[in-house]
């Protein structure tokens, strides 16, 4: 009777087969969680975003138009805090109070709206979508909201209003950031905007509209001078201002898909209208 002879190469092959084998599922199923947490990023999270910004900008349409108030506001400065988003430029800067845009569409002229005086804006509370901000060359009408904070505000596909930099009209700057890829991405191309484009800012009170005047293509994510009440950056000071006036900043990331560097669009106050 033969003894049969356990074949030693024929049990590592097939073992080393197996190994093999379940190593290439685990990689399968890694690539398909990471594929799938790519859909979410760039593609749920842009669905979602945008969806309830849209119906913020139509809510805020609806209460500006039946006269009803929004949110409870604060009587003294936003609070909250300041906030960090992957948007965002530097630290906010004081300014003073400045004044209203009555004294602007005096001041610029032609396309001044009636010059009569504004209701004021009451201040708005952290987080709270308070204006809305249309650029024909982007196709772009989003929410604006107070703080850039990224779960309350950016994440929301609203682009922010940095804390300390003034309100809309006023003498000064107001200074905005939005994502630029993900989550709405409202600024996803303002790398498209040119001099002499138009900014549109909606507020219960009045409508602001500001042209392109200068845009920076890229700064450090820690540039705080292009958000001061004189923008000018302070590590490419050949970009920016040296006269007070009446300005807006956009802030975005670059290049896309990254936050390591800031893109930014300064414009002036060139007319208001009352609402």
């Amino acid at each position: 009777m033969r003894v049969p002879v356990v074949q030693h190469r024929a049990r590592r092959r097939a073992l080393r087969w197996r190994v093999l084998w379940a190593g290439g599922e685990v990689l399968c199923t890694v690539g398909v969680l990471l594929l799938l947490l790519v859909v979410h990023q760039l593609w749920w999270t842009n669905r979602e975003a945008r969806a309830g910004a849209e119906r913020k900008v139509e809510a805020l349409e609806r209460e500006w138009g039946a006269g009803t108030a929004t949110a409870p506001l604060s009587d003294g400065a936003s609070g909250g805090g300041s906030g960090s988003g992957a948007d965002s430029a530097g630290g906010s800067s004081g300014t003073s109070s400045g004044t209203s845009a009555s004294a602007a569409s005096s001041t610029y002229g032609k396309g001044g709206g009636t010059g009569q005086r504004p209701a004021t804006d009451p201040r708005p509370r952290w987080s709270q979508a308070y204006a809305i901000i249309t650029i024909p060359r982007l196709d772009l009408r989003a929410p604006i909201a107070e703080g850039v904070g990224k779960q309350d505000v950016l994440n929301k596909g609203y682009v922010g209003h940095y804390p300390g930099t003034q309100q809309p009209g006023q003498a000064g700057n107001f200074a905005l950031a939005g994502h630029r890829n993900t989550h709405g991405e409202p600024f996803r191309y303002l790398n498209h905007l040119r001099t002499h484009d138009t900014v549109e800012v909606e507020t219960r009170a009045a409508v602001y509209t500001y042209v392109v005047d200068k845009i920076l293509p890229q700064t450090s994510a820690q540039d705080g001078g292009v958000i001061r009440p004189v923008p000018r950056s302070t590590t490419e000071p050949a970009y920016g201002y040296s006269q007070p006036g009446y300005y807006i900043t956009l802030t975005t990331c670059t290049p896309e898909y990254t936050s390591r560097y800031r893109l930014v669009v300064w414009g002036k106050l060139v007319s208001m209208r009352p609402r």
